[in-house]
């Protein structure tokens, strides 16, 4: 049942925070304020326009330690900490001149009971009435000069919550050190701001730590790492520097002001002799080393992300040359590596470009010297680094595998230019030798390769040999005998090349459809005179050629040089020879010249 005034009008309610009997309209009543405001929980005070205290709570009091009276009059840069930093100073002031809407500030308060708290200091103006000129209905108002009101609030369990949070996110759990987080911000404040405007890094690895975890466990395994970061703090330690985990088991050591490279690497020895004493672990004494990256730099022109580039670069130097060092950082050599990296990533889009070209060396037969066949040669016109012979580039293409459709290339290339050989002297047969790595065999269909480049070109098959290297056929079985032997069935010839360098183990020369063997050059240049004829590469060399004779394979000598090397090595029993005695790898015009001439270079 709805109640009604006598008029039969309903009855106005109070509006908020005004007694039941006040008119509507009415003033709120000051006494209720001043009653809300003792009674307050949070620490207030009321300030006047020249930022005195004119009445404080009981709660501010109790804060500062000292009766709500006594602080009035007080001013109120000599509270909370305001007065302690020129930019809160100037925000109050601000506050207090109508200019600002408010400001606050988190200041560390010493109680009265000795405890310490985190306290969130708040002005704002006291009277937000009054509209701004020509301001619409829901315009916020603008603030007026004259009193203010501060309050103080007890923020110590929000900030130590913040601060135990921040903890677990920038601090590791398994070794307590800063994690990657925390460090990355040292890191990028010190080439911001070091004190000596220059930064060092030293970034280490664990060697063998993975054997630990996979024998065992996990457990041991983290005691493990909890053991390595304390030796690695305490060889911080005097010097102040930050060590860090990064993940896994590597550390970081951070030296943010760094004094120079020496003092640095003496670190690392430090640090490396502290790690090779045994760790005593729930019963088990375990022995680990450490491989060290060192970087030190200038900050000026350094980046975080090019200094961590640098170290971990370093780092795979120092496990590259045989772990358990630590290795400084060479701006020659990661010259060269960033060479390789760019011609590795490089290989296939110059192969699509026409970037490589072929050059051909003659093979002559020693008896009559003639030109029997030519070995073909790659060749890489590089647009920035120039020519580049294949001892610089090969081995990237056999690690990325861009020697697959490389070396289909260069086949396809040697055979079509070995056909129009023989189409210009056909009573002068010349075979073409083209080097294959073992991945071609493994990679790709290398018999189906050939078969179809042969058809494709017309090149017989006899004109064809194809060059693996010793290390490559020894104990071959499988895929590549099989090949091997299909493309030996076919009628193309295999040799080894780099013979004697090797496995050596002669019994595979029986089992392998071998037709020729070459010798390496190393044997060959110990007799370049007669007068310095090396007795053992001669008697070596005599034995090679005749177990290949007595076995039915063509002997080819490598790297011929002078005439001397020729005439002994046709007195003992070479078939032919290829080196600069007889020509430079040359274009394929030159050969060409070289058939019209009747063979002869």
């Amino acid at each position: 049942m709805t109640h009604s005034s006598h008029s039969g009008e309903p009855r106005p309610s109070a509006s908020p925070g005004t007694p039941p009997d006040t008119p509507p309209g009415a003033p709120p009543d000051p006494a209720a304020f001043r009653t809300a405001f003792e009674a307050a929980r949070l620490a207030m005070a009321l300030i006047d326009g020249a930022g005195r205290v004119v009445v404080a709570n009981q709660a501010l009091g109790r804060l500062l330690g000292a009766p709500a009276a006594e602080l009035t009059g007080t001013p109120v840069t000599a509270l909370a900490g305001i007065g302690l930093d020129d930019r809160a100073r100037a925000d109050c002031q601000a506050v207090l001149e109508g200019r600002s809407t408010g400001m606050s500030l988190t200041h560390r308060l010493k109680h009265e009971d000795g405890r310490s708290l985190w306290t969130e200091v708040t002005v704002v103006p006291a009277d937000r009435t009054a509209p701004r000129p020509g301001a619409g209905a829901g315009d916020r108002p603008a603030p007026r000069p004259g009193t203010a009101l501060l309050s103080v609030a007890d923020v110590s369990e929000r900030h130590d919550l913040r601060r135990r949070l921040r903890r677990l996110q920038t601090h590791d759990p398994v070794t307590r050190l800063p994690n990657r987080i925390l460090f990355f911000e040292r890191l990028s404040a010190a080439l911001t701001g070091s004190a000596t405007g220059r930064v060092g890094l030293c970034y280490l690895d664990l060697d063998g730590f993975k054997a630990v975890n996979d024998t065992l466990g996990h457990r041991i395994g983290d005691r493990l790492l909890a053991a390595v970061a304390r030796r690695l703090r305490r060889c911080a330690e005097p010097g102040g520097h930050l060590v860090a985990r990064l993940g896994g088991d590597e550390f970081a050591l951070l030296a943010e002001a760094s004094t120079g490279t020496q003092p640095l690497t003496e670190l690392a020895q430090r640090m490396l002799a502290a790690l090779q004493q045994p760790f005593d672990l729930a019963g088990h004494r375990l022995a680990v080393s450490a491989s060290i990256g060192v970087v030190e730099r200038p900050v000026a022109g350094t980046t975080a992300t090019e200094l961590m580039q640098a170290a971990d670069t370093t780092l795979y130097w120092a496990k590259a040359d045989g772990k358990a060092r630590w290795t400084l950082f060479d701006p020659e050599r990661n010259a060269h590596r960033v060479a390789r990296q760019t011609l590795s990533s490089t290989l296939r889009p110059a192969l699509e470009s026409g970037e490589f070209a072929l050059e051909y060396q003659p093979i002559v037969c020693l008896h009559d010297e003639t030109v029997a066949g030519v070995e073909a040669l790659v060749r890489w016109r590089h647009p920035q680094f120039g020519t580049l012979g294949p001892n610089q580039f090969i081995g990237l293409a056999e690690e990325n595998g861009a020697i697959v459709p490389l070396g289909r290339w260069i086949l396809a290339e040697s055979c079509r230019q070995a056909r129009r050989w023989q189409l210009e002297r056909p009573d002068l047969p010349l075979y073409v030798s083209v080097n294959v790595a073992v991945r071609q065999v493994w990679d790709s269909d290398l018999v189906a390769d050939v078969a179809a480049i042969l058809e494709e070109t017309g090149l017989p098959a006899g004109l064809l040999q194809l060059e693996l290297t010793e290390s490559a056929v020894m104990g071959s079985a499988g895929r590549p005998l099989k090949a091997l032997q299909a493309l030996s069935d076919m009628g193309v010839r295999i040799a080894i090349d780099d013979f004697g360098t090797g496995y050596s183990n002669l019994a595979y020369l029986s089992r392998l459809p071998v037709r020729g063997l070459k010798l390496d050059g190393t044997f060959v240049r110990g007799f370049r005179t007669a007068q310095t004829v090396n007795p053992a590469d001669e008697t070596i060399v005599t034995s090679l050629v005749q177990l290949a004779h007595n076995l039915g394979l063509t002997v080819t000598a490598e790297c011929v040089e002078g005439s001397a090397q020729a005439d002994r090595l046709r007195r003992i029993g070479c078939d032919t020879g290829q080196g600069w005695h007889y020509s430079k790898p040359v274009p394929p015009d030159r050969i060409s010249r070289l058939l019209v001439a009747g063979g002869r270079p």
